[in-house]
């Protein structure tokens, strides 16, 4: 049965509602739950899961809509849910100075960053007060208006303040990650980044071969379009430039509006420190003695490192053990399994592996994909070589980004398991500031059940999976990496060497 709840003034950031709904849903042991902020955008949401109430009409943007779907009858079920959710936030509180406002926070501990997650029509407002307040802003929302965007990026070029999104995930400023960011070394690699996986990525490789990193600025996925201009990438490169500690520059990106490169490009050309620039599917038709171009992550990650004096193994070839271990799992595939299922909790990590897969598996789609061709017609339903990137709006309507919960991943990796095309499912697992607590620890067990699905029915599974994250990071690399080795995974060194490996599976030809 279903039933709603209208919870008066009683405000909740997204994150924690995010972060919090999988865990109440459990401990009440309810069907379904929704919890959102009473904005218009959100009801909308809301309708579109199927748990929507003629009550919520009359809500206001400070009101708590509560939405479920229960096993069983229980009256106490909306006072219950409010119980837990301020259990959950004392637990992450009880250290923590509340402020009603910009302005009080920069008064009492002269902050100079702002980190704003709210619903994304009043995002824009924050972000306004901050910068009136002289403060950096890191914007976490999305579905800011691009109008916004513009007028927000060039008032932070005004006042030399960074305005890091909207819809920006991970940034490391002074060594302190925000909200996405996996724990890493300090040192003299500075980044600037339109991705939040593809800067975790990045990072997490230079920590584990020594190397450090200065500030990594991420600037949100829309800052390389047309209307944006590259405003904050190339206010970005300035800054780093002007950081005497900077020595190495990386800029990361899916590619960009040709109007845009251009910029990048001539403001490469006034700058004498050596970068390397990994646009990916990017072409780059120019020489710069001091640019380096990168084709994926992994190689981004190693050229920094080589220009800073370390040298790193092999992060993408093949080497014997490897070419083993793909040949075993090739003998223990059925007639008929040839295709490879991506099941991604990263955007950018996503693109890579098509990227790379499309060089050999002619037919691969995916919902990341920028050419006709390769999109999928319907993410969510599997067909041929996909690649599936979880995170995107049309899987985590109602429901937490899958760096936040994995359990979104668990049926559908069920799913795949039972197609008879099945060879390899590829998967990505992000550690760090912001993931779910275990992201490993509680996918084992739909891992074990899908390799028996297909024992059962006279198949084998490949599982392929790579972790991004570092020893540092609370979940712990080798433990995670550990525990996928023991059941069975293949562990890859990087995302773009998992694709690799998920490629010659399904019978590529090894280089």
């Amino acid at each position: 049965m279903k039933d709603y709840k209208v919870i008066k003034n009683a405000y909740y950031d997204s994150v924690t509602l995010m972060g919090t709904t999988i865990t109440i849903k459990k401990e009440l042991n309810l069907k379904d739950l929704v919890m959102f902020m009473g904005t218009d955008m959100n009801k909308d949401m809301i309708k579109s899961v199927g748990l929507y109430d003629s009550q919520f009409d009359k809500a206001t943007p400070n009101d708590l809509l509560l939405a479920v779907e229960m096993n069983e009858k229980n009256d106490q079920w909306a006072e219950q849910v409010i119980d837990q959710l301020s259990n959950q936030n004392s637990k992450s509180d009880q250290s923590e100075t509340v402020y009603k406002t910009i302005s009080q926070a920069k008064n009492d501990k002269d902050s100079n960053i702002a980190i704003i997650s709210i619903p994304g029509i009043y995002a824009a407002r924050e972000a306004y007060k901050a910068l009136d307040n002289n403060m950096h802003v890191m914007l976490f929302s999305d579905n800011v208006d691009v109008e916004d965007e513009i007028a927000l990026k060039n008032l932070g070029i005004e006042k030399d303040l960074l305005v890091m999104g909207p819809d920006c995930g991970t940034a490391i400023i002074n060594g302190k990650g925000l909200c996405f960011a996996n724990q890493v070394n300090k040192g003299n690699i500075g980044l600037v980044a339109a991705s939040g996986t593809g800067l975790q990525e990045v990072t997490v490789i230079i920590d584990r071969f020594g190397g450090g990193i200065t500030q990594a600025i991420g600037v949100g996925g829309r800052d390389l379009s047309k209307d944006v201009g590259g405003k904050m990438m190339l206010k970005g490169i300035d800054a780093l430039v002007e950081d005497e500690n900077t020595e190495v520059i990386v800029l990361i990106s899916k590619p960009p509006h040709q109007s845009v490169l251009d910029k990048i490009l001539d403001k490469l050309k006034t700058i004498k420190k050596p970068v390397v620039l990994c646009l990916l599917d990017a072409k780059v038709d120019i020489e710069l003695k001091h640019v380096h171009f990168t084709s994926t992550l992994t190689e981004g990650a190693q050229k920094a490192l080589e220009l800073i004096g370390i040298e790193t193994m092999d992060l993408l070839s093949i080497d014997d053990e490897t070419r083993n271990l793909i040949k075993n799992e090739r003998k223990q595939l059925a007639k008929g399994q040839d295709k490879v299922k991506g099941l991604f909790c990263g955007g950018t990590l996503t693109s890579e592996a098509l990227s790379i897969l499309r060089t050999d598996l002619k037919d691969i789609t995916s919902n990341v994909a920028k050419k006709d061709h390769e999109k999928m017609k319907d993410p969510k339903k599997s067909s041929g070589h996909n690649l599936v990137d979880l995170g995107d709006d049309i899987f985590t309507q109602g429901k937490p980004h899958p760096m936040i919960e994995p359990m979104i991943r668990l049926d559908r990796i069920l799913e795949e398991a039972k197609l008879k095309e099945t060879a390899v499912i590829l998967l990505d697992f992000e550690l760090g500031l912001g993931s779910h607590e275990d992201p490993v620890g509680v996918t084992i067990e739909a891992l074990d059940e899908a390799k028996q699905i297909a024992k059962e029915q006279d198949r084998y599974l490949s599982i392929v999976a790579y972790v991004c994250g570092t020893n540092k990071d609370h979940q712990g690399l080798e433990r995670s990496e550990q525990l996928l080795k023991e059941h069975g995974v293949i562990v890859a060194k990087t995302n773009a060497h998992a694709a690799m490996i998920a490629k010659h599976i399904v019978g590529g030809v090894f280089k």
